[in-house]
């Protein structure tokens, strides 16, 4: 089986890309102009860095090396020690896991999207408005939808009401008004640079092989690439092709992910087990807001990072494209993150235990057998509840397990750099399920306290819906200067 194609930048950021290239040719002619003052010799060119605003929510972790994996081996819960040194460069980790609020954040700009786009059809009055398809010169332009003009939630007109209406349903069984989660599908695009980056794939055959004593290749690559559609049903078909290369747009992958999160997972999760309230308000209720999200898929935790790149690069306008992708951990970074660089401990804390002292719990998980109560929460706990580690990174054990980006065989070890240590397989749809895994790490508030070691690798197939499984972001940090983060004091 091939290790396919490793899933980068969207298309957006491929094209900002190329603007800037041109853009700093520009600067570099500017600047070389006042190289003459130097008597001929090579000076270098000066420059300006972009200056990366501080991410919301998020924490620096510097960069550093650690041994990844387990250094000692437990017999009795079955782990070998498997350890080995790595190093990971610096990037940015959310505070805490993603919550119900910042979820619902991206459930409610896909439902609004999918309004604006019905009030500037036709079929539903035809506000052009919501639509912008020319440029201020009147020219056409790839339509986009216009998020300045406020969707008329109060006093809408006929049209803009069956508009809106038309993304509600009446529930059958209570007569409620609510979302209809079928409709809810985000689609996106990623260019996977890595594939196109190696030359082996190159467009220019004499570009694939420096070897001046081997023939030039005469054979097209042939490349794999992810599409989806919605059908007339309104299902999501998804699809591989696999041909020989064209053109860059063969490296372009499209996808279409449904975003609503598997509120029965609290059900499927739990045989006989009266969970139904969970199912109906965990991720309604407001009261849930500040709790981390679960019934997410590994599909949808990267619908949410692609959406999160796209939302705040809007917002910078030119600027955004200095913007590293938010992403999921590799699970190199989640690990050397919960350890705080710490290959001597196996947990996020110091200690072997998982409470200090005084009784006092460091996590949110099962203390004993059937006591879920004895750290103080029954399920989840608000995210931030119990103290950082000294990353100041919260709930890093226990509460949920998190999804990583990296795909999951029983010899990843030997596939992998000890550079930005990644491995990724992004199965297509006719692959046997045992390919569709990804890891996840953690614990979670239903395991037990040898299950949420820092250093355990465990998985879980990227379209399962868990009530225990949530996720959090990274971004690659931009810059060369040593990090800031520091260490709290013992």
């Amino acid at each position: 089986m091939k290790n396919r194609r490793i899933k980068t930048i969207s298309l957006r950021s491929l094209t900002a890309a190329v603007a800037a290239g041109a853009l700093g040719c520009a600067m570099t002619a500017c600047m070389s102009s006042r190289s003459g003052a130097a008597g001929g010799e090579v000076t270098g060119v000066g420059g300006s860095s972009f200056a990366e605003p501080n991410p919301y929510g998020m924490v620096l972790i510097d960069r550093g090396a650690y041994r990844m994996g387990p250094a000692t081996a437990d017999s009795l819960a079955g782990i070998r020690a498997d350890s080995r040194g790595v190093s990971v460069d610096a990037f940015w980790m959310d505070e805490t896991e993603i919550t119900n609020s910042k979820y619902k954040q991206f459930v409610f700009w896909v439902r609004d999207s999918i309004i604006r786009e019905r009030l500037a059809d036709p079929a539903y009055g035809g506000n052009e408005a919501f639509k912008i398809e020319e440029d201020k010169e009147g020219n056409p332009i790839k339509p986009f939808l216009n998020w300045n003009k406020a969707i008329p939630w109060r006093n809408p007109n006929e049209d803009e009401q069956r508009a809106i209406e038309s993304v509600y349903r009446t529930n059958p069984i209570t007569g409620m008004r609510e979302l209809d989660p079928t409709q809810l599908n985000y689609r996106y695009e990623i260019y996977n640079h890595t594939e196109a980056a190696k030359r082996k794939n190159r467009l220019d055959p004499r570009r694939r092989e420096y070897n001046t004593d081997l023939p030039v290749p005469t054979e097209m690559p042939v490349i794999s690439k992810d599409t989806a559609y919605i059908n007339d049903e309104g299902e999501i078909v998804r699809q591989t092709i696999t041909r020989p290369l064209t053109g860059d747009y063969d490296f372009l992958n499209t996808y279409i992910v449904n975003v609503y999160p598997d509120t029965t997972a609290w059900i499927n999760d739990f045989d006989n087990a009266y969970n139904e309230p969970y199912t109906r308000l965990y991720f309604s209720h407001a009261g849930y807001n500040n709790y981390p999200v679960v019934g997410v898929s590994w599909e949808q935790a990267n619908a949410f990072s692609n959406w999160r790149t796209d939302f705040l690069r809007r917002s910078l306008g030119k600027e955004g494209v200095y913007i590293e992708p938010y992403r999921l951990p590799t699970e190199a970074e989640w690990e050397y993150a919960a350890r705080a660089g710490n290959s001597e401990s196996s947990f996020p804390w110091d200690e072997t235990l998982p409470y200090d002292e005084r009784g006092c719990f460091y996590a949110n998980f099962k203390p004993m057998d059937g006591d879920f109560v004895r750290d103080g929460h029954v399920i989840t706990s608000p995210v931030g509840t119990f103290q950082p580690n000294d990353f100041g990174l919260y709930d890093m054990a226990g509460n949920v397990s998190e999804w990583t980006s990296t795909a999951y065989t029983e010899s990843i070890n030997k596939l992998t750099s000890d550079l930005n240590p990644e491995y990724r397989y992004d199965a297509a749809l006719e692959d046997p399920y045992k390919m569709k895994r990804k890891i996840v790490r953690g614990g979670s508030w239903k395991d037990v306290s040898r299950n949420l070691r820092s250093d355990l690798r465990m998985w879980e197939y990227q379209n399962e819906q868990r009530s225990y499984i949530g996720f959090r972001n990274v971004r690659s940090q931009i810059g060369f200067a040593r990090g800031t983060q520091q260490k709290r004091k013992k």
